[in-house]
């Protein structure tokens, strides 16, 4: 186990799965862990059952929808306002919505939720990690970004057809897009970005939808699933082993290196959904 005090964690999707998993390995390590959830009660039933646990009670938290821009924006300015330093920056929060959905600010929610999200939270903190260096960001994807060929430019907010599994993929294949043009951007700051593929894990996972797919998922997964705790591991790795402190831009599974789909290092397609999504989020990244 590393020792990670006087290290600052910022942690989205932190109540449950693979998120709450690695808050509380991480703050076992002694980092102090801010976690970020939407529920107030259940996000502080969290962190009290992870200070208990862990007996380190520099565990706290931010509330926010994290489909919602002023959210986004309000978890990272308090997170400012509050900490001096972040040295890890891990971007977990994710869902799949059954059926199309459209946030207060009109984008499509799984492209708001999975991938703006990591964006404006990320983007409106670089000067904090570039500052904490040396910092790493640790983004969660998905091997479903091979389900789905080159982003669709043309129809990101998929109002010509919706399909909850391509859906899906698109966004997790953004989380590679994006890492991939955050790692190029951060070169020589000593702030590392690395995205991950946690596997098919038994966790809340698809059961925020109903009807077939709600039972589809709660069958499945736990005959199928890993635990929470091996779906973490890599994310913990990343986040904490010393092993992959100069590895940047890298997509990992299992604790491995790996080669993600060819989409995904299409590094002219990384910048293109940078700038468009800098435009939709109206936010101008801090430090780089």
């Amino acid at each position: 186990m590393e020792n990670m005090a006087d290290n600052v964690v910022l942690i989205t999707g932190a109540t449950n799965g693979i998120g709450r998993v690695a808050a509380q390995s991480l703050a076992q390590m002694g980092a102090t862990v801010v976690i970020v959830g939407r529920n107030p009660d259940k996000t502080e039933r969290v962190v009290k059952e992870i200070r208990q646990a862990t007996g380190n009670q520099q565990v706290e938290m931010l509330l926010g929808d994290l489909s919602v821009v002023e959210d986004m924006r309000r978890v990272a300015n308090q997170f400012r306002n509050r900490y001096d330093r972040l040295d890890v920056l891990a971007n977990n929060a994710g869902a799949m919505f059954n059926e199309r959905q459209v946030t207060p600010d009109g984008f499509e929610k799984t492209f708001a939720l999975n991938h703006l999200s990591y964006f404006v939270i990320t983007t409106m903190l670089l000067d904090m990690l570039r500052a904490s260096a040396p910092a790493r960001i640790v983004n969660t994807s998905s091997q479903a970004h091979r389900m789905t060929g080159e982003l669709h430019f043309d129809d990101l907010q998929h109002e010509h057809g919706y399909n909850a599994w391509n859906v899906y993929s698109q966004s997790k294949l953004m989380n590679i897009l994006f890492t991939v043009e955050l790692a190029r951007r951060l070169e020589g700051t000593g702030v590392t970005a690395n995205s991950f593929h946690p596997g098919f894990v038994n966790s809340g996972f698809g059961k925020n939808n109903g009807g077939l797919m709600r039972l589809a998922m709660q069958m499945i997964t736990p005959l199928f699933g890993r635990s929470p705790e091996q779906g973490a591991e890599t994310l913990i790795y990343l986040a904490s082993s010393p092993d992959v402190a100069q590895i940047s831009g890298a997509y990992f599974v299992d604790k491995q290196t790996a080669s993600p789909s060819s989409t995904a290092t299409d590094t002219a397609a990384a910048r293109k959904l940078w700038d468009i999504s800098e435009s939709l989020a109206g936010v101008q990244s801090a430090g780089v």
